[in-house]
């Protein structure tokens, strides 16, 4: 990395998972090791193979935005405006006529609207097209998060959303980085959402065989690298983190949760859902992000895996791990959050990038839960079913999308 380029810094978090509303009760419920995942609610399961996921519980959009807004928003559009408003308060970042231009967003998603897409395709069946509402198209497209987050909190800065899959929220980590290093803003609101538990997103991965089917035991379905893996869990939410200079951070007395050090992305051209060979695009991400934040490779102390409990992504992910660390592989504390949140798809890497900072500034690492028979060929130190206190100085978040789309950041302490 150019030395010369601003130092990043996260000074507010957000978060809305299965495990909670807010920082606290979500990270609490994280460390303790308990699962988010139980028996779909949203909608008639009979017939499903899969009947589990791990929803968002006790939400009221309300609390977030007014009665009329809450009324009118998409779930993935309430989520991800609450776990902004959190983050700014969190940050104390006010926005006003004074700074609006130099605050911008970017957030990732990977569906958007599914639920609507759903809804008013039987309005048209059951009822015609001139009962489509006409908040359908604004209530559908992605880049309504970053979009109406603006509108909301009045930040006129650059504004952008990405569609990178499972990526998406960690690529708009990474690019938000990049925007404030060039000097385009001061300060970012970025992350990911994503609210797709419906009955075309089950089916949909159900017919690809990726879920789990682990009906009976809801809360042992998400395994990552346990040999009885059966397929992943797909779960909702949003994380949003607050990004700026730190000049900025500091002129305005600011709280610091760690420092956003590096940044790599990489495709694999390998397949459209299974990842390369090996892991060996995810490799390349992994190692462009260490070069990028100007770090030794026996540098970073703990790795948030990418870890969906699925068969060819923890394999491929440990050999990646292994091809580019080597020895030190053996030394890393590596652990799955997805173990207890389920996979948020395109918001997994907003939720998982505020995970890791705040393992790099409670040096708290969550464990991986489920853990319970060892995987010969997965055989790294996944952090098994306890948090661990361990000093971290330097964290690595991984995201991997269907697409063959890599991304990988990289945190570390702050030191004033």
């Amino acid at each position: 990395m150019n030395t010369c380029t601003p130092e990043i810094v996260v000074t507010g978090l957000g978060l809305v998972t299965p495990l909670g509303v807010g920082v606290e009760s979500s990270w609490s419920a994280l460390c303790q090791g308990k699962s988010g995942v139980g028996p779909i609610t949203r909608f008639d399961t009979a017939g499903f193979k899969t009947t589990i996921a791990a929803e968002v519980k006790d939400f009221n959009a309300e609390d977030f935005m007014s009665k009329k807004e809450a009324r009118k928003a998409e779930r993935f559009i309430a989520y991800i405006i609450a776990a902004s408003k959190m983050a700014l308060d969190d940050a104390g970042l006010v926005i006003d006529s004074d700074n609006a231009e130099r605050v911008g967003v970017f957030t990732g998603c990977g569906l958007g609207g599914l639920q609507t897409m759903e809804e008013s395709r039987d309005v048209i069946v059951n009822r015609g097209p001139g009962r489509v509402s006409p908040f359908f198209i604004p209530m559908l497209i992605g880049n309504m998060g970053p979009g109406l987050i603006a509108i909301h909190f009045g930040a006129k800065g650059p504004n952008c959303s990405v569609a990178t899959a499972c990526a998406a929220g960690t690529h708009s980590v990474g690019e938000s980085m990049r925007i404030l290093q060039h000097g385009q803003a001061d300060a970012m609101i970025t992350g990911g959402v994503e609210s797709v538990i419906t009955p075309l997103c089950i089916a949909g991965f159900n017919s690809m065989k990726a879920l789990s089917t682990r009906n009976e035991e809801p809360e042992k379905a998400s395994r990552p690298f346990d040999k009885e893996r059966d397929g992943f869990v797909v779960g909702e939410g949003a994380g949003i983190l607050i990004l700026e200079t730190r000049e900025h951070a500091e002129k305005r007395g600011a709280r610091i949760y760690a420092t956003l050090a590096g940044y790599g992305m990489s495709g694999d051209a390998y397949h459209m859902t299974a990842p390369s060979p090996e892991g060996e695009g995810m490799a390349r991400c992994m190692k462009s992000a260490v070069e990028d934040a100007g770090l030794p490779l026996e540098a970073i102390d703990y790795i948030n895996a990418h870890g969906t409990s699925t068969q060819f992504n923890d394999l491929c992910e440990t050999q990646a791990v292994k091809s580019l660390f080597g020895e030190h592989a053996y030394k890393l504390a590596i652990s799955s959050t997805k173990s207890m949140t389920g996979h948020l798809l395109g918001g997994a890497g907003g939720v998982e990038s505020v995970f890791t900072a705040l393992t790099v500034y409670h040096d708290l690492i969550p464990p991986t839960i489920n853990q319970e028979s060892p995987d010969p060929e997965c055989d790294l130190d996944y952090v098994p079913n306890q948090a661990r206190k361990q000093v971290v100085n330097a964290a690595m978040n991984n995201s991997f999308g269907f697409g063959g789309t890599n991304a990988s950041v990289i945190m570390k302490k702050f030191k004033a």
